[in-house]
């Protein structure tokens, strides 16, 4: 892994005294990060979305023995005429998991079902469209026109899928519904998973209200905890929820003594702006080496990130600290918390992935920072493209229930006119 020391210039955990931009935020983050190595054993039905804790090894070879591809006839490609048709004598049927216990001799066939055993001295199967079967009263007669099969075809050799002690899954893994098909295939039970990352999660902010109480002029219902708390879930975490926090420093300092001793990660959103971060700073200096970034960004400018110190032999609890306004928290959670939870969690990095498509519209922008803007993408005649979902503003959720991507425009990326090409985050396992 790269020094981002080096590449910023400075700390990665001091990197708050100057703008950074989206990539170095990520790179800082990365570079601070150690997983966690815990693991534990658990079923296989149970083992969808952990992470694979170490190589998973075939206990045998996949498939057991040579087999045939399709439905045809099993054959020596030896009787093949060059340039002149073929004619075998059909002397059995062979199904899956019947292995052939007679002889084929020479000039004779075997009429084979997909997946039945390869007889020995057999290795190529005539598809049954490709030849025409007279039926016989001592056994159906297969020709075979010259140049529709070549020797060797349509056979699956032992372990051409995977190799006895080969690597069938690696380490760090995030299983997925095929993986546990495949465990299964080898006949493997139960797997080792590193154990679920634990992260804690609470809102901050003396104007917040939850779900139930009475919202009194100037208030808000809280609605970042539910969204942090759905996206935490879909990364297959345990969540720890602690509900709102007064912005008052006693009470951010127990909130933070409770989720240090019963978690690996705190997650928050809220009181991270500058004009309301000065207890918060307090607080935070007094339990770790937090450092609050000014992002080049929008929306998502404040972030604050970095240890939070337990014992002497413990590792640290990492705090990721989102801004308040809804979009914003999330927008910076997929930029940031999403990938950095993931390697803490011992999963191999899994970036967005990225679509281009053609925007509709012209779109403003200035170079020196990311942009990241709510946008519903659809493909059409021409492609995909995509086009603004309603109001931009970063208080403004709706927009961002309403879309299905975001649309981001880079760093150095100036404004975009009508048809130009932009990068794409598609929703969809995300949201």
């Amino acid at each position: 892994m790269s020094d981002t020391r080096t590449e910023l210039g400075v700390s990665p955990l001091m990197a708050g005294d100057r703008n950074l931009s989206v990539d170095e935020a990520r790179a800082a983050i990365a570079a601070a990060l150690q997983p966690i190595t815990a693991h534990e054993t658990v079923p296989l039905m149970e083992a969808l979305g952990r992470v694979l804790a170490a190589d998973l090894l075939s206990p045998i070879d996949v498939p057991a023995h040579d087999n045939s591809a399709m439905d045809g006839y099993a054959f020596a490609g030896s009787a093949l005429q060059p340039g002149a048709p073929t004619t075998l004598r059909s002397v059995g049927t062979l199904f899956a998991g019947a292995p052939w216990a007679g002889e084929v001799g020479a000039g004779e066939c075997l009429r084979i079902m997909t997946g039945a055993v390869m007889p020995t001295g057999l290795d190529t199967v005539v598809p049954l469209e490709l030849c025409r079967v007279q039926t016989e009263p001592e056994g159906d007669l297969v020709h075979i026109e010259p140049g529709v099969i070549r020797p060797g075809e349509n056979r699956r050799h032992r372990g051409e899928d995977l190799a006895l002690g080969k690597p069938a899954l690696r380490a760090g893994r995030m299983l997925k519904p095929a993986d546990l098909g495949l465990v299964a295939s080898l006949g493997i039970g139960e797997l080792s998973v590193v154990r679920r990352l634990r992260v804690a999660l609470f809102s901050t902010g003396d104007e917040l209200r939850t779900l139930g109480q009475a919202l009194e002029p100037g208030c808000i219902y809280d609605s970042n905890r539910y969204s942090l708390m759905a996206a935490l879930q879909r990364l297959g975490l345990e969540v720890l929820d602690l509900g709102l926090v007064r912005d008052e420093p006693e009470a951010l300092r127990a909130t933070l003594n409770r989720a240090m001793a019963e978690a690996d990660v705190v997650l928050t959103s809220g009181g991270v702006s500058m004009g309301d971060a000065d207890h918060t700073r307090a607080v935070l200096a007094q339990l770790g080496e937090v450092a609050f970034w000014k992002v080049a960004m929008r929306p998502g400018r404040p972030f604050a990130f970095g240890p939070l110190k337990r014992g002497p032999d413990e590792p640290p609890c990492w705090l990721f600290a989102l801004p308040g306004n809804p979009v914003a928290a999330l927008v910076t959670f997929y930029s940031f918390a999403r990938e950095a939870l993931l390697q803490l969690a011992g999963a191999t990095p899994q970036p967005l992935a990225v679509l281009q498509a053609r925007c509709t519209t012209a779109l403003r922008k200035r170079p020196g920072r990311t942009e990241f803007q709510r946008g519903i993408v659809e493909h059409g005649p021409e492609g995909w493209q995509v086009r603004l979902a309603g109001s931009q503003g970063a208080g403004i959720l709706r927009s961002m229930s309403e879309a299905n991507c975001l649309v981001v425009l880079g760093h150095e990326q100036g404004s975009v006119a009508e048809g130009g090409l932009v990068d794409v985050w598609l929703f969809d396992g995300l949201v």
